[in-house]
């Protein structure tokens, strides 16, 4: 299996329990102020990483480089955006519904791939875009 393959199915385990225990921890609680704990507490955990990784070090080349921190900064409030969403919408409604609506992330990032990045996309994946897209809608309809 490739190792893409292996991570990005970790992802979507990892996707999974964030919802989950989201939903959980959410009850009583202001959402916004839920995520911006749950942001602090990622942001502590990968400094851990880098840390452990001995790459602590990189932080300033990366910080130094003007084009990767534009987008990287674009990427950080898009990211904040949909966290703050995420959880108002668990917040609100059930993840069973919240949960596939939030996957049509997968629809949207395929067509902007496609219009802004010029990924090729084959009849065949255009059927399994839309088959998500209607997969998604269906299971979040009530």
């Amino acid at each position: 299996m490739a190792s893409w393959l292996i991570y990005a199915l970790l992802s979507a385990a990892m996707a999974a329990l964030v919802a989950v225990f989201g939903k959980i921890g959410l009850a009583g609680v202001d959402a916004n102020t839920a995520t911006a704990m749950r942001s602090v507490i990622m942001a502590l955990f990968l400094l851990g990483v880098l840390a452990y990784e001995g790459k602590l070090g990189q932080i300033a080349s990366v910080a130094a480089n003007k084009k990767a921190m534009s987008f990287i900064l674009l990427s950080g409030l898009a990211g904040a955006l949909s966290w703050l969403f995420y959880f108002v919408a668990l917040k609100y409604g059930n993840v069973s519904q919240v949960g596939p609506v939030d996957k049509l992330s997968v629809v949207m990032a395929v067509i902007l791939s496609v219009l802004f990045l010029g990924e090729k996309l084959s009849l065949l994946n255009a059927a399994g875009v839309v088959m998500i897209a209607a997969g998604a809608l269906l299971v979040a309809w009530k």
